[in-house]
């Protein structure tokens, strides 16, 4: 092994430089940048790679160019070979991260809350950070805006306004800030809530007289992160309340973190000052995922979940999942679950099996916007009026009968079903479903037209 590597290592710079010129950042962060040089030995430079399927990836896909390179660079250099092994400066830090996560979150939840205001900020999950967000076309301008700002020591931009489809990403990184800043810079006061939470809390205070107390918790600290805000769509008191917060905080330079499933312009039953403000730092919007993509996302869960899972398998599952990660990644925990319950083998033929429901699901996948569409082309209304505050029974009955088929087409949870349909609660949806399903014990005729409506939207 050579003594001095520090050539070598320079060559190595060079090399990856020109790779991700030639490749794009996206693919260069997803493959070859956990790649490091551990030495070199008898004209051969050793490339580790951290996991066994990441250097089996680089074998087939990069290794004659990065050899090309590296010989071009180091004339003494014969050949390279790629070998598993975790790059020893970063070994300790991640043994030292894993025990450490729960406390960070019980310290940082103490430092969210001012004197005597009590504990708002949701809790972290220790899953959710940078190490772990698989970057790829679709996302990577969201992830590196998501980055600057934890990194930041003051707001590059204000708010950071990220936004996407359910299970796409935006948690993950709205977590994935906020440990960051919590880990480099303790004394800072961080809230992450969900807007439904944000709005309780307002409530509770209204309730208890108590609106000083929360403005002065809301108002004072560092970085303030929102999630899913489009849940107060259509909640006049709570934007008031949220615009003047927002406004106190950047009037101070504290950086808001916001998400929703829209764009600012896009949200429904939004005051249109509100929806103003949330657009003037920087919009970053993530993507439907690509098949690259899903496939380095599930090569990264299995590698984490420790499992042996064959290559066809997993570009199976890319191609056949391509809703969402949560879907996704949901699916690869099933099977491995499978394989170590009955303890076979993780193949192919299995994977169909125990999946055989969801794929199904993954083949015709209705959407909420077609349901609506389908249903007031039925029943002669307005599209419109999915989403309007009408009661006559004209309108209110096929809206009805639009969510009970979200209800029972799709995966959406309810409060994501009462979101599509003007900003109205989750309790709204259940209610119009059981309305439809009495109707339907009670009246042939209507029980037929949702049989209809059903067989058009499943064909």
């Amino acid at each position: 092994m050579s003594e001095d590597l520090s050539a070598y290592d320079a060559a190595w710079g060079r090399v990856r430089d020109r790779l991700r010129a030639e490749i794009g950042d996206a693919e260069f962060k997803s493959w070859l940048g956990p790649l490091h040089l551990c030495g070199v030995d008898h004209g051969k430079a050793l490339i580790g790679a951290p996991t066994r399927f990441m250097g089996d990836w680089v074998r087939r896909h990069y290794l004659d160019r990065i050899t090309a390179l590296m010989v071009k660079e180091c004339s003494d250099l014969g050949s390279v070979e790629i070998t598993v092994k975790k790059a020893a400066e970063r070994a300790p830090q991640r043994a030292a991260e894993a025990p450490r996560a729960a406390p960070a979150a019980s310290a940082s939840r103490k430092s969210a809350a001012p004197p005597g205001g009590g504990d708002v900020s949701a809790p972290l999950d220790p899953r959710f950070n940078f190490d772990n967000f698989v970057v790829g076309k679709s996302n990577e301008f969201a992830y590196a805006a998501a980055r600057r700002v934890a990194e930041a020591n003051h707001a590059p931009f204000n708010p950071l306004f990220l936004y996407g489809g359910v299970g796409l990403g935006k948690t993950h990184l709205m977590h994935a800030i906020a440990w960051h800043i919590r880990e480099r810079h303790p004394n800072r006061r961080v809230i992450y809530l969900s807007a439904e939470k944000f709005m309780y809390q307002f409530i509770r205070a209204l309730r208890y007289q108590d609106t000083m107390a929360f403005k002065d918790q809301f108002r004072s600290v560092d970085v303030l992160m929102i999630d899913d805000v489009q849940f107060i769509s259509g909640r006049e008191t709570t934007q008031e309340e949220f615009f003047h917060t927002f406004n106190a905080l950047v009037d101070q330079n504290n950086q808001v973190v916001i998400s929703a499933d829209k764009s600012p312009s896009d949200l429904e039953g939004m005051e249109e000052r509100l929806r103003s403000r949330l657009g003037w730092g920087l919009v970053a919007d993530i993507h439907q995922t690509d098949y690259e993509l899903r496939l380095s996302i599930l090569a990264n869960k299995a590698d984490r979940l420790g499992a042996q899972v064959p290559q066809k398998v997993l570009e199976f599952l890319a191609h056949k999942i391509t809703s969402n990660v949560r879907e996704l990644e949901g699916a690869l925990n099933r099977v491995v679950a499978h394989a170590t319950l009955v303890g076979r083998d993780i193949s192919l033929e299995a994977t169909q099996e125990v999946l055989h429901d969801l794929l199904r699901a993954n083949d015709r996948r209705v959407t909420i916007e077609e349901i609506q569409k389908q249903v007031a082309e039925h029943f002669n209304i307005r599209i419109a009026d999915m989403h309007s505050a009408r009661r006559a029974r004209a309108v209110a009955r096929p809206r009805q009968v639009a969510m009970y088929l979200a209800k029972q087409l799709t995966t959406r949870s309810l409060p994501e079903i009462g979101r599509k349909f003007g900003g109205r609660d989750h309790t709204t949806v259940m209610h119009a479903v059981r309305k439809i399903e009495e109707l339907r014990a009670t009246d042939p005729g209507f029980s037929e037209d949702v049989d209809l409506l059903r067989r058009m939207l499943e064909n």
